[in-house]
């Protein structure tokens, strides 16, 4: 990067929905926005948690400026907790966003070491040769925002996630005007969110879900339990209105439910909300008087409500005549998990109601109405498609040109793109990855550690224990255990056909090879694998451990 250019890097968010990590670079400084997490599935075994490898920035700490937030979402701040030793700047919040992000440093044992400098939508800071303005957005949660970034090179909105929702529920509706104004002064780019570019239409108003819930709730007569994202803070207020609306109380099931109420009210959400019951107060309710607000949306195994589907809940039980809704959309990927939530419920006699059978959902995304409405306002020179897969990127970058942006520009992670002076290039290609938390500890993604574990998990492993004396004679039989492919117990004469492939490479060695160690070993490695791939059409991952005495 030129001292003379202003350019964009993203490291994670551009060709994927999730893990955030902008970089703005301008007068040799470096300007973070977001630090988000994504999740991992089933082809990452043991690995619940992924973030984006902040190598390139961590070698220009001294030049990195701080972190700025455009909303509380775990895709956006989530890494904060787990890569700022890495870093050691500054984070620039709004309140909730804040309150969040210290519930997450006092788990990592963080607290009072990051400094969290407060923000408020509307404020403008002066961060070196940035000035940075949250500017009032709406979502999915409070206090979510757009971030005018201004440099002497011109003006770049960073959208964040947003929607135009008229009528919020929770917080103030999308500053609309001053998005006008900032266009009146001139924009230079728009890099923005493009989840649901291929939705036509407006997103809709979760002022309209309140309305329908209000309306399903009076259908039942028995147990409700809605399942919901437990930062949708505006749903969680709508349920607690629509279940006061039929005479019912509320109670929280799910950690972090907890922590989302205590962030919302120590910023004056929820205020006119009752407090909520615990599952245990909730128990001695009659059925007909209990709404159950679960986290699990999104079939996650150790939430409540797979606790609840599989019947080993230690307070909340559903059975015939009960409803569960899910008041949420399902995120691509975790279907087979949702769909296995909701089928265990099913078996226990409870009725599933999804957005597909009513209306108890509305996105915090820009739909493409939403989205030309939005480059009306900002008319900028160009156009820089980021949180969206290839395919939401492309049809996003047509969009804005319809919408008569001149320039747009799809990217990718790891792409340098100069924004001013001149034409947008992408002027260089830095390395990206990801980290992955492993038990206590971050691991590359890329490790040789994680390969080794998806090889065991796809095919086994095996482990065999050869004792030689000194002149290279063997001693005694192979040990050989095949975890995941063989039961020695009932498999006795599999196991012993390996056995006995491992005795017949170690005979065709000659004598000399015997006593060297990594021919040897080598030799029995290849050996137990052929067998195995040959006898169960598997490859697995095999340890050899040679003894010598």
């Amino acid at each position: 990067m030129s001292e003379a250019e202003l350019v964009f890097l993203p490291l994670g968010g551009v060709g994927e929905i999730g893990m955030n990590l902008g970089l703005y670079g301008y007068d040799g400084k470096w300007l973070m926005v977001d630090l988000g997490i994504t999740f991992g599935d089933e082809t990452t075994p043991g690995i619940e948690v992924f973030m984006p490898d902040p190598a390139f920035i961590v070698e220009r700490r001294k030049d990195l400026l701080g972190i700025v937030l455009t909303h509380g979402h775990e895709d956006h701040l989530g890494a904060i907790a787990h890569l700022w030793p890495q870093l050691r700047c500054p984070v620039y919040a709004t309140g909730f966003s804040a309150s969040l992000l210290k519930g997450k440093l006092q788990e990592a044992g963080l607290t009072g070491e990051v400094e969290i400098r407060p923000v408020a939508q509307g404020d403008t800071v002066a961060i070196g040769p940035f000035s940075v303005e949250w500017v009032a957005q709406t979502h999915s949660i409070p206090e979510p925002n757009s971030l005018a970034i201004k440099t002497p090179l011109g003006t770049v909105i960073h959208t964040g996630d947003w929607k135009f929702d008229p009528d919020p529920v929770v917080g103030s509706v999308a500053d609309t005007a001053r998005l006008e104004a900032l266009g009146d002064e001139g924009v230079l780019a728009v890099v923005g969110d493009s989840t649901n570019v291929f939705n036509k239409g407006v997103t809709g108003s979760e002022s309209a879900v309140r309305e329908s819930l209000i309306e399903l709730f009076g259908h039942y007569k028995k147990r409700i339990a809605v399942a919901c994202f437990a930062t949708n803070v505006a749903r969680v207020e709508s349920i607690a209105v629509a279940a006061a609306a039929h005479d019912r109380h509320v109670a929280l099931a799910g950690r972090s439910l907890w922590k989302i109420d205590k962030a919302a009210r120590e910023n004056g959400y929820l205020r006119d909300i009752p407090p909520f019951l615990d599952e245990d107060d909730a128990a001695h309710l009659p059925e007909d008087k209990v709404v159950y607000i679960c986290t699990g949306s999104q079939g996650e195994p150790r939430a409540a409500l797979a606790r609840i589907a599989s019947d080993n809940h230690p307070h909340i039980t559903l059975g015939e005549g009960d409803v569960v809704i899910f008041s949420s959309r399902v995120i691509p990927g975790n279907e087979k998990e949702i769909f296995k939530i909701q089928n265990m419920l099913v078996r226990q006699g409870v009725e599933v109601v999804t957005e597909k059978d009513h209306f108890v959902h509305v996105s915090g995304h820009p739909g493409r109405e939403d989205m030309t409405k939005l480059y009306g306002l900002l008319r900028p020179q160009i156009a820089v498609p980021v949180h969206g897969e290839l395919r939401h990127l492309q049809e996003h970058a047509e969009l804005a040109r319809l919408c008569q942006v001149p320039k747009q520009v799809v990217i990718g992670n790891g792409d340098m793109l100069k924004l001013a002076p001149g034409e947008p290039e992408i002027v260089n290609v830095v390395q990206t990855g990801r980290l992955a938390i492993d038990g206590t500890r971050l691991v590359s993604a890329d490790s040789v550690l994680l390969k080794d574990r998806n090889k065991m998990v796809f095919n086994g492993s095996a482990v065999v224990t050869v004792v030689f004396d000194r002149t290279g004679k063997m001693l005694g039989e192979p040990q050989v255990t095949a975890i995941g492919l063989l039961d020695p117990e009932h498999e006795a004469e599999e196991h012993e056909a390996v056995v006995e492939a491992v005795k017949e490479a170690i005979a065709e060695l000659p004598a000399s090879a015997r006593r060297d160690d990594e021919v040897t070993r080598e030799a029995v490695r290849l050996a137990v694998r052929r067998h195995l791939k040959k006898s169960h059409g598997k490859k697995p991952l095999t340890d050899v451990h040679l003894v010598r005495v």
